[in-house]
C-alpha cells in the first residue's frame, strides 16, 4: 500500500487540506498559528519516518512502537508531546475481527497520526472540520485529540452489535441441529471476543493518562470530553464481558443440546430393545427342539392346530400392553419441554392435562 500524505490546517474561520508529496513544507507551517494534523496513510518507510522525526521531535522509542505492531493501547507523556496508541476494529463478511494499529501523537499545535487501515474513522473528523459542525475549530489540539479518540471509541459500538446478532445466529444454530462446524464458530467467538477485550480494556488506562490534572497538554474543558468518552469505554467493556459470556453459554448449550440428542435417540433404541425382549423370549422358548412324542409336555403346543397364530397374538397383546404402559409412565408419547399456546383475551385458562400443551395469556 502506498503511503499517503494529508495535511489539514484549520482555525474558527476556515480550514485547509491537501495531499503532500514530501516533507519540505512542514516545518513552516508549523509555526502558523493554527492548528496542523498531518495524516500518513499506510506503513511508512525508513526514510520517511526519520524525517518526521527530525521535524516533530520524535523519541527513538516512540517512532520504534509506530512500525513494530501491534502495541498495547497506550498513552506515554514526552516533553514536547504526547504519544497514543490504540486500535480500530473491523468485522469482515466472514464475521472475523481484524484489528489495525492507529498512533498519533499529539504536540503543542499540531497532531501527527499513523494509521494502515480504511480511512473511515479519519474521515469522519475531517469531515466534522471542514463542515464546522460542533465546537471542534473553536478549540486547540487536545480537542482535536479528543475527537480522534472519541471517534475510534465509538467505531466499536456498530462492531459489537454486529457481533451480537452474529453470536445470535450461531446461538439458533447450536440449538436447532448438530453441526461440527458450530462448535468451531463458537471456538473462533471466544477467541476474538478475547482479543478484543485485550484491545479494549487499556483504552479505559490510556484515557485515565489522558485526565489527569499534571498532563499540560490537555485543558480542563477538553478533560470533561475525555470523561464523556472514558464512560464509553466503560459501556464497551461491559458489552465485551456480556458477550464472552454469553459465548461460554453458548457452549454449554450445545453440548447440552448435543446431549439432549443423544438421550432421545437412546431412548427410542432402549425402548425397542425392551419390546424386543419378550419377543425374543417367546420365539427362543418355542426355538427349542423338544419330542412331543416323548412326553405330552414337551410342547403341546407344537402340534396344536392354532400355535403359530396364538404365539402371534401373544406378542403383539404383549408389545400393546407394555407401548400402554411406557406411555402411563411418561417414557413416551410426551414431549420433554411443554409446548406453549396463546391464550386470547378474555378467553379461560382450562387445567392443564398430561400430554398437553401449557397456556399463557397473550399481552397485548
Amino acid at each position: 500500500m502506498a503511503v499517503k500524505l494529508t495535511l489539514l490546517q484549520y482555525d474558527a474561520d476556515s480550514a485547509t487540506e491537501r495531499e503532500l508529496a514530501g516533507l519540505d513544507e512542514v516545518p513552516a507551517l508549523l509555526e502558523q498559528p493554527k492548528v496542523l494534523w498531518l495524516h500518513v496513510q499506510g506503513e511508512p518507510d525508513e526514510e520517511l519516518l526519520a524525517g518526521l522525526a527530525g521535524i516533530f521531535h520524535l523519541h527513538p522509542l516512540a517512532t520504534e512502537d509506530v512500525v513494530t505492531g501491534p502495541q498495547r493501547p497506550k498513552a506515554e507523556e514526552y516533553e514536547e508531546q504526547d504519544f497514543i496508541v490504540t486500535h480500530i476494529a473491523e468485522l469482515g463478511p466472514d464475521k472475523r475481527l481484524s484489528f489495525h494499529q492507529f498512533s498519533f501523537f499529539a504536540g503543542k499545535n499540531y497532531v501527527l497520526s499513523f494509521y494502515g487501515g480504511d480511512e473511515t474513522v479519519t474521515a469522519a473528523v475531517r469531515t466534522r472540520i471542514h463542515t464546522g459542525r460542533g465546537t471542534i475549530r473553536q478549540h486547540g489540539v487536545d480537542y482535536l485529540l479528543y475527537a480522534l479518540l472519541d471517534a475510534i471509541v465509538d467505531s466499536y459500538f456498530p462492531v459489537l452489535e454486529d457481533f451480537g446478532e452474529y453470536l445470535e445466529y450461531v446461538q439458533e444454530r447450536a440449538l436447532l441441529r448438530d453441526d461440527p462446524g458450530t462448535m468451531r464458530e463458537i471456538q473462533r467467538s471466544k477467541h476474538e471476543l478475547l482479543h478484543l477485550r485485550r484491545v479494549i480494556w487499556p483504552v479505559r488506562d490510556l484515557l485515565t493518562v489522558l485526565m489527569r490534572d499534571d498532563n499540560n497538554n490537555i485543558s480542563h474543558p477538553v478533560r470533561q470530553y475525555l470523561r464523556d468518552c472514558y464512560d464509553h469505554i466503560i459501556q464497551l467493556m461491559d458489552m465485551t464481558e456480556t458477550y464472552r459470556e454469553m459465548a461460554a453459554d453458548l457452549m454449554d448449550a450445545y453440548m447440552s443440546a448435543i446431549s439432549n440428542r443423544m438421550n432421545s435417540i437412546m431412548k427410542v433404541l432402549t425402548i425397542i430393545a425392551t419390546l424386543f425382549m419378550p419377543l425374543t423370549f417367546i420365539v427362543g422358548l418355542y426355538g427349542m427342539n423338544f419330542n412331543t412324542k416323548a412326553s405330552s409336555w414337551n410342547m403341546p403346543e407344537l402340534n396344536w392346530r392354532y400355535g403359530y397364530p396364538f404365539t402371534w397374538a401373544v406378542m403383539i397383546v404383549v408389545v400393546v400392553m407394555m407401548l400402554v404402559w411406557f406411555r402411563r409412565r411418561g417414557w413416551i408419547g410426551r414431549s420433554d419441554l411443554p409446548c406453549v399456546e396463546d391464550l386470547e383475551e378474555g378467553e379461560a385458562a382450562g387445567t392443564q392435562s398430561p400430554g398437553t400443551c401449557t397456556r399463557i395469556r397473550r399481552r397485548r
